[in-house]
């Protein structure tokens, strides 16, 4: 059953945070979710004016953010006192749960910043769990010649044997980061009951037939396999997870299950609970 592309969507220009400059691929009217995913946002420039505002202290509940960096360095604080720099190649995966505030601010005055955010949704009974994150280096990534011509690097969940750094309990996500050097080909086996999608960064690949370029990404339709062809050099990075099935409240940083929830979450964050 191999997976067909069954929706393509562009980003939309858009900026957030203190006025840093992005595109919005998940998270926009065409996509505004595709569970467990709540937003997927490219950064990207080597304009200074573009990202050196950066994102000043914000609060977050009931779910995670991923942040992958493919250029440049990206230092980040939170409330429960973690801090650190994400360097290139490195990613950081946080776990929002009841309640933290967190800052991403750029370590770098010049050069480029290129990189992902990523939402997870987290299931009712996780979203109150303990904030807390996993600070992952680019070296403690493995990266795998997968083909001739092709390597992938695996982030989170496992391809041929080989597991992510990853570990989160709540959601068990697959995200790889394929990169071909020319012509080749390459197919990747997915859960077949799993929402998945490839975004295509760099370059154009070919998605069971149909194409996908730079700055689109496809949302698939079930299946088991995915079958992946290259003409020419490409980047993309496919993320699958199973689908939580919940109502899905959302009120800016917070992402809750009820309206209630989430009227619980301002009072919390007003009256200072969300650094208890």
């Amino acid at each position: 059953m191999i997976r067909r592309i069954q929706q393509v969507v562009t980003g939309v220009k858009t900026s957030d945070g203190a006025g840093v400059s992005l595109t919005r691929i998940i998270g926009q009217p065409a996509l505004p979710r595709l569970d467990p995913f709540l937003m997927l946002d490219e950064f990207g420039s080597d304009q200074p004016s573009d990202y050196l505002a950066g994102f000043p202290p914000h609060p977050h509940r009931g779910f995670q953010t991923v942040t992958y960096m493919l250029a440049g360095r990206m230092g980040h604080a939170d409330s429960v006192g973690n801090q650190g720099v994400i360097e290139t190649g490195g990613l950081q995966w946080m776990n929002a749960g009841r309640g933290i505030i967190h800052e991403e601010m750029p370590r770098q005055t010049d050069g480029l910043l290129r990189g992902f955010q990523l939402w997870v949704n987290l299931p009712a009974d996780e979203k109150m769990s303990a904030p807390g994150y996993q600070d992952i280096p680019s070296q403690d990534v493995t990266e795998l010649e997968a083909a001739p011509g092709i390597r992938v690097r695996v982030l989170a969940g496992e391809f041929r044997g080989i597991a992510g750094p990853v570990n989160t309990q709540a959601v068990k996500p697959l995200f790889l980061d394929v990169l071909a050097a020319g012509n080749g080909e390459l197919s990747i086996p997915l859960e077949a009951s799993h929402n998945a999608f490839v975004y295509c960064y760099e370059g154009k690949v070919t998605v069971a037939g149909q194409p996908l370029f730079r700055g689109q990404l496809a949302v698939l339709d079930k299946g088991s396999t995915l079958s992946l062809d290259f003409d020419d050099p490409a980047r993309l990075i496919l993320v699958a997870a199973k689908p939580i099935g919940e109502p899905v409240v959302q009120y800016g940083p917070f992402v809750m299950n009820s309206e209630e929830e989430i009227r619980q979450a301002v009072m919390d964050y007003q009256s200072g609970r969300f650094t208890d």
